[in-house]
């Protein structure tokens, strides 16, 4: 499939299987008359490959360029994830890493969980963002272990502000595969 079926194909998936409707709290406390439920699509069968693809062809347009890929664990694991097995499909070798929100007091002690980000350039996922917050703890998180953030890459934009925060607070290009807009969304 080309790009542009691929991005036609996974909003079509987005649209079908993610957005709920209903007053609903989001992790930023904040309140929405909608809910995308992302893990919905970087969970399943089909779209899981197109999320992959979508976002790394992206990265690519923007020519960004990176070897580690991974976010604040829970949503961005999927989409990491994801992302890894579409650059393997490249003959790429990208791989994928999870950020915890703090950093072990055990064990090793580490944040940042899988294969070094230590002097590497990394992209920082999400599935989608409504303030920032999120991305802004694995970019510091990753910054801590010695990642050079290259990039905040979402599949969602709730257009609430998180591209503003993030670029300004971490200084990396936000990029996101849909506006809400194109969802059919308001604010």
């Amino acid at each position: 499939m080309t790009f542009a079926e691929d991005r036609a194909r996974l909003l079509e998936l987005v649209k079908e299987l993610a957005v709920v409707h209903g007053k609903v709290i989001l992790s930023s406390g904040n309140e929405a008359d909608y809910y995308v439920d992302l893990r919905r699509i970087t969970l399943h069968h089909e779209a899981s490959i197109l999320v992959g693809r979508v976002l790394l062809h992206l990265l690519d347009e923007k020519g960004i360029e990176f070897t580690n890929v991974g976010g604040l664990t829970m949503g961005a694991d999927p989409v990491g994830t994801a992302i890894m097995h579409a650059g393997r499909e490249a003959d790429r070798e990208i791989d994928a890493f999870v950020v915890r929100k703090q950093q072990k007091s055990y064990g090793m002690g580490r944040q940042v969980e899988g294969p070094s980000v230590e002097g590497r350039k990394v992209v920082i996922v999400e599935d989608t963002s409504t303030t920032g917050g999120s991305a802004l703890t694995a970019v510091e998180g990753v910054r801590k272990a010695g990642g050079e953030i290259q990039a905040v890459v979402v599949i969602v934009d709730r257009n609430t502000g998180a591209k503003e925060r993030i670029e300004e607070e971490a200084g990396v290009p936000y990029i996101y595969a849909f506006s809400s807009e194109e969802l059919g969304l308001e604010k």
